[in-house]
């Protein structure tokens, strides 16, 4: 029909424009982010489609999301930056038509549509109406203006008019509402504070969808929404209500699982295998059950114990399944069930659990110099240069009376060009290799004794004990995580320019805090630069306002 395709090529240019990124701020403000434009994440999506329509109706469909570039050390910040070809429009386009068909079909209107139409044989504007403006408010994220309210039903009528449906209608309606820019992006807007009219801040419907894709990894509902509409969330005690029902609701875990598996990088293990030659017992139940059970860790220690997040480098407790306890050498029943290790094991801490030991290693073999650069690049925010393009491997590969790994990489490491990288990475990574590249704990290699002794920015220590609470104690653990939180919440890279002071202030709180997570949760989303923004040049204004 020459009119939904009108419809459709108005909305994929908008699509195309939201790809592009954001004008760069000229003057420092005192606080607060840029102005935000991301793309929602393939989890995003499906959880909107779920909260609203049904986990039925979300798995008939792949969240149509094009990769991301994983961007200052998160996935989420690379949203900011993704554009929209017009392939990946077009498979936007279908995911949008398949859900919108099965929300009108008989097994589904009966509980999705809140109204039932005239007659089932054409339009009818009053139903076509209720629904869109209830369902549009969701999907947006915001309510609807009456002249899109309007120019949906438009689309409604007409094209039940054209087919002789009232539901053939409603549904192309919807999936305009579901391909809009507003939609798929979370597209922020500003105000002006009115206690500080020089200073800008997030409008109430912009504020509300931070705090829900932070806290739930989902957009907002109705009683969030709701708040947004009277003005609450400027208000603050209304601001800590809201922020207080969310931070006590089960939704927060998910949220949380969210935030950690992109912090971890834990989309690694989507393309992660081993060689079933080397390590028959690790299959991909394996690997998916190590993932669980370090994000089951990593919630229940933060959320549920509300315990100090430096101790999940110490902690002996943990959650078992029987796929895993083969590669552990335990017993476990059915399940997944509460664990721990004794305190002679060399099991301690995140560092030393499957999900850290086999995605940072090789398909056949471990590798020190990956889990070194692991550490610090995922909990320390240091980033490790990558090997200069002329390397020369040679002498590692020729290295064969080295029975070790750190043999091996002592005879690599000769070479000055590779030294300098590999004394930041392989002197934590070699007290790791009592664990093979499926993390399977070995006492020796190739019948030579092991040295994991080693060193972490000027604390020397003998086993893996000593690195687990090295690494507990070290001073840019804390802040590596309020650096991640901050860039995750805001939507985007934080700017040591911009953001230093903030950032300071909230691992200040943190430490007040006895490094409890659910306490730097709550400091974030109530202080002034989660909401705030930083201004904008009044000659670019125009190109994101009228996004």
């Amino acid at each position: 029909m020459s009119f939904q395709r009108t419809i459709l090529t108005g909305i994929c240019i908008l699509l195309l424009s939201c790809g592009q990124q954001n004008p760069e701020l000229v003057e420092p403000p005192d606080s607060g982010t840029p102005l935000r434009l991301r793309l929602l994440t393939a989890t995003q999506y499906a959880n909107s489609i779920t909260h609203l329509f049904g986990a039925d109706v979300s798995e008939s469909v792949l969240p149509p999301i094009p990769p991301m570039d994983r961007t200052d050390g998160l996935l989420a910040s690379g949203a900011t930056l993704v554009g929209v070809t017009s392939d990946q429009i077009s498979q936007i386009q279908l995911a949008a038509a398949r859900i919108a068909e099965l929300v009108v079909d008989e097994e589904h209107r009966d509980f999705l549509i809140p109204c039932r139409p005239e007659s089932v044989n054409g339009p009818d504007a009053g139903c076509a109406s209720l629904f869109l403006s209830a369902t549009g408010r969701l999907l947006q994220r915001r309510p609807l203006t009456d002249d899109r309210l309007v120019e949906l039903v438009d689309i409604a009528d007409y094209a039940a008019t054209e087919t002789e449906d009232f539901y053939d209608g409603l549904a192309l309606a919807l999936e305009a509402l579901l391909i809009s820019p507003e939609f798929m992006f979370i597209m922020e807007s500003v105000e002006p504070d009115p206690e500080q009219p020089e200073r800008l801040r997030l409008d109430d419907y912009s504020l509300a969808s931070r705090l829900s894709f932070l806290l739930w990894n989902a957009p907002p509902d109705d009683v969030l929404l709701s708040s947004a509409a009277s003005g609450e969330l400027h208000n603050n005690q209304g601001l800590k209500n809201a922020v207080d029902r969310l931070l006590s609701s089960e939704r927060l875990q998910d949220g949380m699982r969210a935030f950690f598996d992109d912090m971890l990088a834990f989309d690694e293990f989507d393309s992660l295998a081993k060689d079933p030659v080397v390590y028959p017992m690790v299959t991909g139940t394996t690997l998916e059950h190590a993932r669980e059970q370090t994000l089951r860790t990593i919630i229940h220690h933060l959320l549920v114990e509300d315990a100090d997040y430096r101790d999940l480098f110490t902690t002996r407790d943990t959650f078992m399944s029987m796929p895993l306890a083969t590669v552990y050498g335990v017993v476990a029943g059915e399940g997944w069930t509460p664990f721990e290790f004794d305190y002679d094991s060399p099991r301690i801490g995140l560092l030393t659990q499957v999900s850290f030991l086999a995605a940072n290693s090789h398909p056949v073999r471990s590798s020190p110099t990956l889990r070194g650069r692991a550490l610090r690049e995922r909990f320390l925010c240091q980033r490790v240069p990558d090997p200069p393009p002329n390397v020369d491997f040679s002498l590692l590969e020729e290295a064969e009376h080295a029975t070790t790994a750190r043999e091996r990489l002592s005879v690599h490491n000769s070479n000055p060009s590779c030294a300098g990288c590999h004394l930041i990475t392989d002197p934590m990574g070699l007290s790791l290799e009592n664990f093979d590249g499926a993390g399977i704990f070995r006492q020796s290699e190739n019948g030579a004794e092991l040295d994991i002794s080693g060193e972490l920015d000027g604390i020397f220590y003998e086993d893996i004990s000593g690195l687990a609470n090295a690494l507990r104690n070290h001073p840019k653990l804390s802040a590596c995580l309020v650096n991640r939180l901050y860039a995750y919440g805001t939507g985007g890279a934080v700017s040591l320019r911009y953001d230093r002071d903030s950032l300071r202030w909230l691992e200040q709180e943190f430490v007040a805090e006895n490094y409890r997570f659910r306490a730097l949760l709550r400091t974030l989303v109530l202080s002034e630069a989660f909401s705030s923004v930083r201004p904008i040049p009044v000659a670019e204004s125009g190109t994101i306002a009228s996004l």
